[in-house]
């Protein structure tokens, strides 16, 4: 699903009683296409979550423009059911969202707003179901607040993923899990940039990072500071120290060996190739 999602020159600050008069955004200018996997990093308070907010509108910037498809979404008449359409917003704990008695009906909610037919519903509800994980016949009946906590947030997710969404932005998503539920999210995300699917990520986990992001975007005190490869940011040690970010441990290890990093690791599925670059290091060693 083609689109283009960019911001220009976004400032935005928050009003009201918690409001204040210091920037939360600052000059922000981004551009969102092509199906990738991108990672928003920064410290507490730098402004991601505030900045994704302004991908679909729940959130209007004090100056600067929001273009969907080159057309400004804060212009009269633009339809933003087409654009929530297809960009997915999964926030941090998304499971606590969970409403619906049974899990086919949770999942189905999305599609019943947009007036799909019933069998369309039901495809679109299977097919969310499987991209995640979750046998249809087993949990579509089930209901969901008696589920795992993983399996929550499966469902949660798969709730987005029935809208069909060209792009999911994801806030936190390995927040509270273990080692098994992050290996179980990387192929989620592995499946939806496989379908073609951009995937945007709010996170603070790095070695997750260094796994899976293509693209990474730093953001400090509402301003973005770096836009590119992973493997660019980790070696820029100035960054790093202002951002207050630990370079992932994979990285750090193979840097201490005064060893290349291998390229693979900026693409989706590139711990195969380091870990056999690790392999082979330590095999070098014992030599």
């Amino acid at each position: 699903m083609d689109f283009t999602l960019e911001l220009k020159n976004v400032f935005f600050k928050y009003s009201g009683i918690s409001g204040s008069d210091k920037n939360v955004l600052e000059n922000v200018s981004l551009k969102l296409s092509k199906s990738e996997c991108i990672a928003i990093l920064g410290p507490s308070g730098s402004g991601k979550t505030t900045l994704i907010q302004h991908f679909t509108g729940l959130l209007k910037p004090v100056s600067g423009h929001v273009y969907f498809n080159g057309r400004d979404i804060w212009t009269k008449k633009f339809p933003f059911k087409e654009l929530r359409r297809k960009i997915g917003l999964v926030f941090q704990f998304p499971e606590s969202q969970l409403f619906e008695e049974t899990v086919f009906k949770d999942i189905a909610y999305g599609p019943q707003k947009l007036g799909f037919t019933d069998s369309e519903i039901q495809n679109r509800a299977r097919n969310a179901m499987q991209a995640v994980g979750l046998d249809f016949d087993f949990f579509s009946h089930r209901s969901p607040f008696k589920l795992s906590e993983g399996e929550k947030r499966r469902v949660a997710i798969a709730g987005i993923l029935a809208m069909n969404p060209g792009m999911v932005v994801f806030d936190e998503p390995t927040a509270g899990l273990d080692p098994g539920g992050i290996r179980r999210f990387e192929e989620i995300v592995n499946k939806l940039l496989n379908y073609g699917t951009s995937v945007v990520l709010i996170t603070h986990n790095m070695d997750f990072v260094a796994l899976i992001a293509q693209r990474v975007i730093l953001m400090v005190k509402g301003r973005i500071l770096f836009d590119g490869r992973p493997i660019d940011l980790f070696n820029n040690s100035e960054l790093m120290k202002v951002s207050g970010l630990e370079v992932p441990g994979v990285i750090s290890f193979l840097k201490n060996l005064k060893k290349p990093l291998p390229e693979t690791i900026n693409r989706s599925g590139g711990l195969d190739e380091l870990l056999k670059r690790v392999k082979k290091i330590n095999h070098d060693l014992l030599e």
